[in-house]
């Protein structure tokens, strides 16, 4: 927790904004940089970051285009046989 009563840090904000996005998408709602802002201050979540920050948050954890982690074999090189 941040030295601010009622804040959270921001590694905590990243872990909050990848709990919204996983749950928004689980439960087939618009799951994306603007939804999960509203959800976050609908839960009064603080301090509540930019849609910008969203969006690098969620690219930094492959979560962008339905996607729900980062899959190794998705990014390995493809080999010859």
């Amino acid at each position: 927790m941040s030295s601010h009563p009622g804040s959270f840090s921001r590694s905590e904000i990243e872990q909050i904004v990848i709990m919204f996005r996983l749950d928004l998408y689980n439960h087939g709602l618009h799951y994306g940089p603007q939804a999960i802002r509203e959800e976050m201050k609908r839960k009064t979540v603080k301090p509540l970051p930019s849609i910008s920050t969203i969006k690098r948050i969620l690219s930094r954890n492959y979560l962008t285009h339905r996607r729900t982690g980062y899959y190794p074999e998705e990014h390995e090189p493809m080999t010859m046989k």
